[in-house]
């Protein structure tokens, strides 16, 4: 079974803004719905925080603690597709940072519930 880290839009999920929290991001990993191919286990699940600068080193803290490398990091369908968008960076941009850092292939969002 394919392990996922999940990043999400803090942002998002704390202020209500068309995202009640992790648990369609989960259900689809669970399921192998969206953008997810075939059921994930959830390794970790990440906020991203205004403006992002610790993203990359939480990511790589919860890689560490965990000792569990992801084989894919998967970005929020509210983190890679919410309007407004984010004002830091665009998703392509952040995705980007990640992959380099990492070099774990990102995907641009996880679910397609309304």
């Amino acid at each position: 079974m394919e392990r996922v880290a999940i990043i999400g839009c803090g942002a998002y999920m704390d202020s209500g803004y068309g995202c009640p929290g992790e648990w369609r991001c989960l259900k689809a990993a669970a399921l192998g719905e969206g953008n997810f191919d075939s059921p994930c286990q959830v390794v970790a699940f990440i906020k991203c925080e205004c403006p992002g600068r610790p993203l990359i080193s939480n990511l790589g803290m919860a890689m560490k603690l965990s000792e569990i490398k992801p084989d894919k990091i998967y970005f929020s369908s509210c983190l890679a597709g919410s309007t407004p968008g984010c004002p830091y960076l665009s998703p392509g941009e952040l995705a980007s940072l990640v992959q380099k850092a990492t070099g774990i292939e990102v995907v641009l969002g996880t679910h397609d519930y309304h």
